[in-house]
């Protein structure tokens, strides 16, 4: 059977209330960007990166058909001119835009990674680590998880203890999200009914979002995170009170489909200590 390949909504066609959804709640500065008629040009997106001063190297720059012609990878673009190849009126660069201005450190931190690995095995094959550094940009969040309760279900892919029985977990903090980084994931929001599922990182008991974020930005830097795609958790954001509107059922933890058994011999790394 083919896997059909997502398409964004044209612009007209998603509703206002969408990006009330607590997986743009990050994006708040920027939120004029998705409604209306009128898409943000190149100029508003560099006003918006350049007002952080540590951004000033980089630029959103539009795409062109000529821009391959350098022989540059993406990537390398972004490390060697600060260039950001951008599509306009592009749902999923538009969302790759404002998680470069919402979390500039972590996108540079994947960059980085990115390029070295390009360096070490050239421009026709993919290493893990690329593939990892790829799931988290593309589809990833950032999970503090302060009680070894919640833990011990995440571990077991017990959705249903996890998202039913431990339901005040997610309301008094012993397990909340730090941060939808993903930029696909994002753009997955736009239909309300999708089952979002997250490719998370965990941090353990940080002090706040900024710690936790912080922290997965610190190790990625030091290689000791985003070496494999299976250092990735699996998190169905689908499943947290509020974030879908069948989840007031508890046989939706039961029967939807983003809720999968765990697999045989699969285990998933310790959180970092933030």
């Amino acid at each position: 059977m083919a896997i059909r390949r997502f398409v964004a909504p044209l612009r007209a066609q998603v509703a206002a209330d969408c990006f009330d959804h607590p997986v743009f709640s990050a994006y708040i500065r920027q939120r004029d960007w998705l409604y209306g008629e009128d898409w943000p040009d190149i100029d508003a997106m560099n006003h918006a990166l350049h007002s952080d001063s540590s951004n000033t190297a980089l630029s959103f720059v539009e795409q062109s058909q000529a821009m391959p012609g350098d022989g540059l990878h993406y990537e390398q673009r972004i490390h060697r001119d600060g260039r950001i190849a951008t599509r306009p009126r592009n749902w999923h660069d538009l969302f790759n835009a404002m998680a470069w201005i919402c979390y500039p450190e972590l996108k540079r931190a994947l960059n980085r990674r990115q390029v070295e690995e390009i360096e070490r095995m050239g421009l026709k094959v993919r290493s893990r680590a690329q593939a990892a550094l790829t799931h988290f940009d593309e589809g990833g969040a950032v999970v503090v998880v302060r009680d070894p309760g919640a833990l011990a279900l995440w571990n077991a892919n017990d959705w249903h203890g996890l998202f039913w029985r431990e339901r005040a977990a997610w309301a008094d903090g012993r397990i909340a999200i730090a941060a939808v980084f993903g930029h696909a994931l994002l753009e997955h929001a736009l239909e309300p009914q999708q089952l979002l599922v997250a490719k998370c990182n965990a941090v353990s008991t940080p002090a706040d979002t900024g710690q936790a974020i912080a922290c997965v930005t610190e190790a990625i830097t030091r290689h000791t995170l985003l070496n494999d795609p299976q250092e990735l958790r699996p998190l169905p954001l689908a499943g947290i009170p509020g974030w879908h509107l069948a989840n007031e059922d508890e046989a939706f933890y039961r029967h939807a489909a983003c809720f999968r058994p765990l697999r045989e011999g699969r285990t998933y790394p310790l959180p970092l200590n933030g």
